[in-house]
């Protein structure tokens, strides 16, 4: 697969996999404690460094990882969201982050809606999970608008293995069964 020409729209919205101009804003967002309170916490900008590399690395090697998602209306980098599957996860998960200043546009949802259709359709998976902490009530509304129901109690692998989460999620067939325009 041809990463560098890899690009998918929406109406308002870019995604691709990531690219080193990227990292200011990717650092920044994990920097901001509230950003980043539900998506591993808050990281100085060296951590933060490493855990992008981790994400590029995995379109190299696994041929897919999160998107970075880029306003199209201003060219800013806002988030990343998508498929994702570490060593050890407890499925093959759409998950999403966005920097707070893209909160409550409907961004993530409308990045998300695109980014599932890719990866049941490109990827070929059979369901997708999403891994939330209990006390991520925007993340779980956004879950259920996205259809997934809540499936009980989950683990993720160290160094997360003490974080509370859930697993919400979804089939294939259900996402096409329910699939609206987002």
């Amino acid at each position: 697969m041809d990463f560098d020409s890899l690009r998918i729209e929406t109406d308002r919205l870019i995604l691709r996999p990531p690219r080193a101009e990227d990292f200011d804003a990717y650092a920044e967002m994990m920097a901001d404690a509230e950003a980043a309170r539900f998506i591993g916490g808050r990281q100085v900008r060296a951590v933060a460094w490493r855990s992008f590399l981790a994400s590029a690395g995995a379109w190299m090697i696994q041929g897919f990882s999160m998107f970075s998602v880029i306003e199209r209306s201003s060219g800013r980098w806002i988030g990343r969201l998508g498929p994702w599957r570490p060593e050890g996860w407890p499925g093959t998960e759409i998950g999403w982050g966005l920097a707070r200043g893209a909160w409550g546009k409907g961004y993530a949802r409308e990045g998300c809606v695109a980014a599932i259709d890719w990866t049941f359709d490109q990827l070929g998976w059979s369901e997708m999970i999403h891994s939330i902490h209990p006390d991520n009530h925007a993340s779980q509304a956004l879950a259920q608008r996205l259809g997934s129901s809540c499936r009980g109690p989950g683990k993720l692998p160290a160094p997360y293995e003490d974080d509370p989460i859930e697993i919400w999620g979804q089939t294939r067939e259900q996402w096409r069964r329910c699939r609206t325009p987002a």
